[in-house]
């Protein structure tokens, strides 16, 4: 099986491997004990926390360790909403969120909500932000990459537009995280989420930054660990590992991308005798990152794509994991105004470090091969 699912989830890293064993065996006391075992995983722990602050260009005093990405969006929404800049009562979204964005702003009581869709480009139309305003608009969160057709929104300009008006400004940096260097746009917003397991690090470990200057107030009661920030014993042993892969990811940051490049350029040239059947959602390069493929094959759902190539040894996929066990089509065919019918011929290709391009030429001819014989 060939894997071509890397939005979804990575394998971990041998390397980052052994730093989560050694870690477990010789730091495994509890980063909270204060005894000299338990301050030995504590000093582990705010080593991390320094370094993954330092990749970031932010104040560790705002970096706070979580089980992943997901209720890293969860604590820092509810940690914004509990230090708001203003009274209000009025939140900004883009409308192709993750799950858990969405699943946090539905269990909002009393709140307004304004969901922006996306444009043909696959991104935030600024001046439809702009409009969206009103005095009463106290959050925007807006993801900095589409984990569905990898857009690159703006996250500089709207970070401008939200300090100029004295909104928090929330960003899941869950798939820009380890492939863009997020030094410029990290401390720019108010709060940001990031995952371990989109790395090549571990699953069940991520983490969250607020702006040190909010005094947010916990949401959950009593809770000793993160200062507050969530409850639970720190996984320090997750955490170095997720810190080993992002060091190592960073050093690969710029040969990465244009490997990527090239491998998106050859499975389009591979697609070109069904050209007039393929739609890619895309923006231009510099608001595209290239790892990440989002397309529609006129006349074919995308989950019969998905099994076909699965049953010829591929694996890709019809969108987010985390929104395909509910059976509908993936938010970003919504945000940008597709049918329903189009919205079911979605399927994501994406690549990651182990990707070849005679195994994206070979998805490319299987892919027409599939199409073809469809079509007869």
């Amino acid at each position: 099986m060939i894997y071509f699912d890397f939005a979804a989830t990575t394998p971990l890293d041998s390397d980052v491997a052994e730093v989560f064993v050694q870690a477990s065996t010789e730091f495994y006391g509890n980063s909270n004990s204060l005894h000299d075992i338990g301050g030995q995983s504590q000093d582990l722990l705010e080593n991390c926390r320094e370094e993954l602050a330092n990749l970031l260009g932010v104040n560790k005093k705002g970096l706070y360790f979580t089980s992943g990405g997901s209720e890293g969006n969860f604590l820092a929404i509810e940690a914004l909403l509990s230090a708001l800049k203003k009274p209000g009562k009025h939140i900004i979204a883009g409308m192709a969120e993750h799950s858990s964005i969405h699943g946090v702003l539905s269990r909002l009581e009393g709140y307004t909500i304004t969901f922006l869709p996306l444009n043909s480009s696959g991104l935030i139309d600024i001046e439809e932000l702009e409009h969206s305003l009103t005095p009463e608009t106290i959050l925007v969160t807006v993801q900095h990459v589409n984990s569905e057709i990898g857009t690159i929104q703006p996250v500089e300009r709207i970070a401008r537009i939200c300090q100029e008006n004295d909104i928090h400004f929330h960003s899941d940096f869950v798939q820009s995280f380890g492939k863009i260097d997020l030094k410029k746009v990290a401390p720019l917003v108010s709060s940001f989420s990031f995952s371990g397991h989109k790395i090549y690090g571990p699953k069940g470990v991520g983490g969250a930054y607020i702006d040190p200057a909010i005094s947010w107030r916990p949401f959950f009661p009593g809770g000793s660990h993160e200062r507050g920030f969530r409850p639970g014993t720190v996984n320090v042993p997750a955490i170095a590992a997720m810190t080993a892969a992002a060091q190592k990811i960073h050093t690969q940051l710029f040969d990465s991308k244009d490997k990527f490049i090239a491998l998106r350029a050859a499975l389009m040239e591979t697609l070109e005798p069904i050209k007039e059947l393929v739609h890619i959602h895309q923006a231009d390069q510099s608001s595209q990152l290239p790892s990440i493929i989002g397309l529609g094959i006129s006349g074919i759902e995308g989950q019969w794509m998905m099994l076909e190539c699965n049953r010829y040894g591929f694996a890709i996929s019809t969108g987010s994991a985390c929104q395909i066990g509910m059976q509908t089509p993936a938010k970003v065919t919504e945000a940008l105004g597709l049918s329903l019918q189009v919205a079911k011929e979605f399927i994501r290709i994406s690549f990651g470090k182990s990707t070849k391009m005679e195994d994206v030429v070979k998805l490319g001819e299987t892919i027409v091969d599939i199409v073809k014989r469809f079509k007869n």
